[in-house]
């Protein structure tokens, strides 16, 4: 019996890898400064586990949307995109990323790109662990005891917070005043790219305009 399983785990490294980092991930939302620290330092984590875990993510926003009872959450879905909502936590979340590891680089950050998404990934897995149940919960709770679900809500949000800020800790090995300063800058960062992003798609807008504009143009005069 021992030999066949060593015999599968042997066959599929990578599906065996794969699945002890997805379960890491409990690990870390417990410990997470011993963690967050092995996700980098170690080679804990994977990239596979934290795009897992944010698809997860994804899908529950999309989830909780759906299936909530309206007593907790009302939606009207004819005002509802379920890309727009899924990119709502996508971008923001790679964005951060984008600007945090920015700001550490210049100011001798420990982590790389790959270390922050890897940490942003598994800090989102109290959102996905909570706020599943939650959705079946909203169905069988009252209204009288929807101060239970909220508190809830609260702490699944907190909970991933405080991650986020463990894990800029110990994947950069900053002190916490440190880490909330560079949170700070990072939160200022995000608005710089935004603005950027949104400055050159509006150059691009106008660019493609003027070059169908004057196609237009050529092939009225043609005819």
């Amino acid at each position: 019996m021992t030999n066949t399983s060593c015999g599968a785990g042997s066959r599929h490294p990578a599906l065996t890898r794969y699945f002890e980092t997805l379960r890491y991930a409990l690990h870390v939302i417990v410990r997470p400064f011993d963690g967050f620290w092995d996700l980098s330092r170690e080679g804990r984590g994977s990239l596979a586990a934290a795009n897992t875990i944010i698809l997860l993510a994804l899908v529950t926003r999309v989830l909780k949307l759906q299936y909530t009872s309206f007593q907790f959450l009302i939606v009207h879905w004819e005002n509802v995109n379920v890309l727009r909502e899924m990119l709502s936590i996508y971008l923001p979340l790679l964005i951060w990323c984008c600007a945090n590891w920015c700001w550490t680089t210049l100011f001798d950050g420990k982590g790389s790109f790959r270390d922050v998404y890897m940490g942003m990934g598994y800090a989102v897995t109290p959102y996905v662990l909570l706020q599943l149940p939650m959705i079946l919960l909203s169905n069988i709770l009252t209204a009288k005891e929807g101060a239970f679900w909220g508190v809830l809500h609260i702490v699944s949000l907190i909970w991933c917070a405080g991650l986020f800020v463990v894990a800029m800790m110990q994947i950069h090995d900053f002190s916490l005043g440190k880490t909330i300063l560079f949170t700070i800058m990072s939160l200022f960062g995000m608005l710089i790219i935004v603005f950027l992003l949104l400055l050159f798609f509006s150059l691009l807008s106008d660019a493609v305009g003027y070059f169908v504009a004057l196609y237009r143009e050529i092939m009225f005069r043609m005819n």
